[in-house]
C-alpha cells in the first residue's frame, strides 16, 4: 500500500473538518498527513490528505468525501506531477562547543536556524518529506522535539511545446 495525497477544496463552514476528520476516522482510514489553510479565493479552505492504501480504498475515501455537501473538489494528486513540500521545526541538543556539525548539517540541507538557547537549538527545514526524513535520520539520538506541518502540495503548472517551423 502506497501513501496517496488527495487536495480537498472546501467551503470554510464552521464544522467541515470535524466532519471530513469524523469521516475518515469513523472508516478506519488511516490519514498519513492532514493539512489545512486559506486559499486565495474567499471562503474556501484547501486540505492536503495524505493517506495510506490501495487504488480500491483511495476510490472508496473520494466517494466518501464527495458526499460532504462543503467539499466542493477532491483531486487525487499521487499520479500527477506535483510541486511537495513540508516545514519542520527541530529542536536539538547542541552544547556550545558542538554546534559546528549543525551548523554544517543545517547548510547542506538548506535548514535554518531559528534560536539558539544554552543547551539547544532550534533548526527550521523546508522541503520534500524525504528530505526531512534524512535531515532527521541524520540527527538521530540528539532530536529533543520536533514540529512537522505535514504535506502541502500543488499540481504543476502545464508546460507547453512551441512548434519551431
Amino acid at each position: 500500500m502506497n501513501n496517496r495525497v488527495l487536495y480537498l477544496l472546501v467551503q470554510n463552514h464552521q464544522g467541515v473538518l470535524a466532519r471530513i476528520s469524523g469521516l475518515l476516522s469513523g472508516r478506519g482510514y488511516n490519514v498519513e498527513s492532514f493539512t489545512a489553510g486559506r486559499t486565495n479565493e474567499e471562503g474556501l479552505t484547501r486540505i492536503t490528505l495524505v493517506c495510506r492504501g490501495d487504488d480500491s480504498i483511495i476510490d472508496q475515501v473520494k466517494k466518501q468525501l464527495n458526499k460532504i455537501i462543503d467539499i466542493v473538489k477532491v483531486v487525487d494528486l499521487s499520479e500527477r506531477p506535483t510541486v511537495d513540500r513540508e516545514l519542520a521545526l527541530i529542536k536539538v541538543a547542541a552544547k556550545p562547543g558542538e554546534r559546528g556539525e549543525l551548523f554544517q548539517l543545517a547548510d547542506i540541507f538548506k535548514a535554518t536556524v531559528k534560536d539558539v538557547g544554552t543547551t539547544s537549538i532550534v533548526l527550521e527545514i523546508t522541503g520534500s518529506t524525504d528530505e526531512v526524513d534524512d535531515l532527521l535520520l541524520l540527527l538521530d539520538g540528539q532530536v529533543l522535539e520536533l514540529a512537522r506541518s505535514g504535506l502541502v502540495s500543488m499540481e504543476r503548472g502545464k508546460k507547453e511545446t512551441k512548434e519551431i517551423f
